[in-house]
């Protein structure tokens, strides 16, 4: 099976595939202050409760952050900014947000992690000294999620391989246990599911539980596809892509996640038992364009909270 599929966005599905309805309910998206002012109306696009993800990018203003916030949550969403540990410069400026985020929003959900900044900015380096500080227990955080990496991470192994991966992996899962709050991974984007079948696989068989999140990036132009895998330090997915690249005739086609969620679904369905748990979106090529691709291909898992009952 290819790992990408490209065709017109002319197309769409005849039939809407049910195991990739079971796959899609309940999936989660994510937003940026700036994206999310291009959105006159969440309530259009996206589903009746979806938990929405507030990235939080180095050079953000916290204001933007609780501002994006409220409004999604005034909209009935269930909101989870991210705290990047690199960003935040001491554990009175974590006090300071989350109090903020809670306060201003009624914020209970975040999304832990380092953050891709290289140099701290101050005492905090990873997502596990933040859990350690005891404040989003403290403030009565219902969910805690962090990251998950399923080709691995040169940020936390410069040298490659998955070893502080799974160090950090085993920490994060001890904590679950130490926590009141539900914990999950939520992952990095990936393009094809056999090496996520694998890693979600290897994490059940080390006795790893947390349930996995998949992130799966939205339909995209390829060039678009590129620069965040750059980013984000994508590595086997940057080669497809750039492998990709090399015919030009692609170039303009846009991709959709049509077969990695195919086959994942249909590999949930068959395994009940299979740790992945929902999907999670990078809506790169646009918030409206990821959540027309859940509507369409979603079924009633895709419904807008402004079209349901």
């Amino acid at each position: 099976m290819a790992l990408l599929k490209f065709r017109k966005r002319t197309e769409t599905a005849a039939t809407v595939d049910t195991r990739v309805e079971a796959f899609l309910d309940g999936y989660s998206i994510e937003v940026m202050p700036r994206t999310a002012e291009k959105v006159e109306d969440f309530r259009a696009l996206l589903p009746r409760g979806t938990r929405v993800y507030i990235a939080h990018i180095d050079g953000t203003p916290i204001e933007d952050m609780v501002a994006t916030a409220k409004r999604l949550s005034a909209d009935g969403f269930n909101v989870m900014p991210h705290f990047p540990a690199r960003i935040i410069k001491d554990k009175a400026t974590l006090a300071d947000w989350i109090a903020r985020y809670q306060g201003e929003a009624n914020v209970k959900q975040g999304l832990i992690l380092a953050g891709g900044v290289a140099d701290p900015v101050g005492e905090f380096d990873s997502s596990m000294q933040l859990l350690e500080t005891g404040l989003f227990d403290k403030a009565g955080f219902t969910r805690l999620h962090v990251a998950g990496h399923p080709e691995g991470s040169r940020d936390i192994d410069p040298n490659g391989g998955m070893a502080n991966v799974e160090a950090a992996m085993r920490w994060k899962a001890d904590f679950a246990k130490r926590t009141d709050a539900k914990m999950a991974l939520t992952t990095q984007f990936a393009f094809d599911a056999k090496p996520v079948i694998a890693w979600v696989n290897g994490l059940q068989s080390a006795g790893i539980d947390l349930p996995v999140h998949i992130g799966i990036a939205g339909p995209a132009k390829l060039q678009t596809l590129i620069k965040f895998a750059i980013a984000c330090g994508v590595g086997p997915s940057l080669k497809v892509l750039q492998k990709r690249a090399m015919d030009v005739t692609k170039l303009v086609l846009p991709y959709e996640p049509t077969d990695v969620l195919t086959e994942l679904a249909a590999h949930k369905a068959a395994n009940p038992g299979f740790g992945i748990a929902q999907v999670h979106f990078f809506p790169l090529g646009g918030i409206a364009t990821c959540a027309e691709w859940a509507r369409t291909n979603g079924g009633a898992s895709g419904v807008p909270a402004a079209m349901a009952g």
